[in-house]
Formats: structure tokens, sequence, C-alpha cells
């Protein structure tokens, strides 16, 4: 299952600065106190070039300090996230983010049709740092993209965070209705995952795993359907 990126495709964002190896403590602080986000994770860094390159949008809280220090996401050793995709099928290999994504990590990502964002960008120690009215530009901001990209699903991991984001406060674990947020496109769905984050007790790595799951065989369909003849 392979996007049309082309042969000649090379890895554009930056690699990390600690060439090779896992952050420390200084590291961290460094990154903490940096105010800048991590890049994202697309086949190009132009969003009208990755229009129709996107199979699944997987759209983040916001980057951690180890993140950060690395540029990559979901970077932190314990977080469950690139064990629980790889169970689903959603990867072909267990990407170890802990010193950084390698250039075969980017290819495999770019030619599975996988891009990754963040709803904000200013890295915290903890989620629970951001506020309300923070998450709610991530939300719009997040619309206004999707509707550039046109993923076939988008993924939001963190279901508290998702509420506010979106204003949704009844919603739940899994697809969403999308027909009450303004301007999001018709052809892609919603979806609201748990957090993947060890301190989540409420999930296991099976479980996540089949969360994603679900959602990869909503990247599949919508894959066929967009192949139909029209």
């Amino acid at each position: 299952m392979h996007t049309s990126v082309p042969d000649d495709w090379q890895p554009w964002r930056t690699p990390s600065s600690l060439e090779g190896r896992r952050p420390g403590r200084s590291d961290l602080e460094r990154a903490s106190l940096c105010g800048r986000g991590r890049e994202d994770v697309l086949p190009y860094p132009d969003d009208e070039l990755c229009r129709g390159k996107i199979r699944l949008l997987i759209v983040g809280i916001n980057p951690s300090p180890w993140t950060i220090a690395v540029n990559a996401p979901f970077a932190r050793p314990g977080n469950r996230f690139w064990p629980s995709l790889h169970r689903a099928g959603v990867t072909e290999t267990v990407v170890d983010a802990s010193r950084g994504l390698s250039s075969a990590d980017e290819r495999m990502l770019a030619e599975r049709g996988l891009a990754m964002t963040n709803l904000v960008s200013r890295p915290t120690a903890r989620a629970a740092e951001l506020d309300d009215a923070e998450l709610r530009r991530g939300g719009q901001r997040t619309v206004s993209r999707v509707s550039t990209l046109l993923p076939l699903p988008v993924a939001v991991v963190g279901i508290t965070a998702f509420r506010k984001a979106f204003d949704l406060p009844r919603a739940v674990v899994g697809r969403q209705d999308t027909n009450q947020l303004n301007g999001w496109p018709d052809q892609t769905s919603l979806w609201a995952l748990p957090h993947p984050s060890g301190l989540n007790a409420h999930e296991t790595l099976s479980s996540l795993a089949e969360h994603w799951h679900k959602v990869w065989a909503d990247v599949e369909g919508g894959a066929a359907n967009r192949a139909k003849p029209r």
C-alpha cells in the first residue's frame, strides 16, 4: 500500500540535532524553553503540494520537550503510539522515534500516506498545561488545514483535548459526526482516539491497536472509494 511519492523523493525535515542520541536533562530543559514546535510530518513542506497524497492525518495535542529535542512525534520512551500503529498494521515497522526519525522512517511514512501535526505547537511537559483557548485555536487551524490537505480520515489523539478543541463536550472515542464542524470537508472522516501515553491506565497496547485498526480500515475503505470511476 503505497502512495504516489516519486522514487527520487527525499526527506525534507530537519534531522535531530542530537546526532542519534537520546536527549539528556539539559537538552530537555532547552527544548522546553525554546517556544517553538516540532516540524510536521508531511510528504512536502507545503500543504498545497501534499494535497491528495495523505491517507491518514494524525493530530497530536502538543509536543513534549523530548519531541522538540529530537524533532520527532511521540518520541518519549514509554509512549505506546508507535507500537500500537505497528500492531494495527498502519506502519510496516515499529518506529523508535526516541532519537529522531531516520530517513527510512520518513520514507516509509510518506509511502504509507501518513502525516502528523499537532493542535498546539507550544511544548509542555503535560498537555494539561495548555489552556482551552489554545486548544480551540488549534481546532480551528486544523479544520482549515484539513480543507487543503484532504486526507481520507483525520485522527485526533487525546479525547479530552479533542472535546475542547472542537467544542464537542459530549464526544466519545471513535468516529465523529462532522456535520457540527463548519468548514469540514465532506469526503474526510474524523476520529477521536485515546491518548497513547503510558500514563493512560485506561488503555492497553492491544486496545490502542484496536482503535487504530478501525481507523486504518476507514483509510482503506476511503481509498477504494476514491479509486472508483465517477
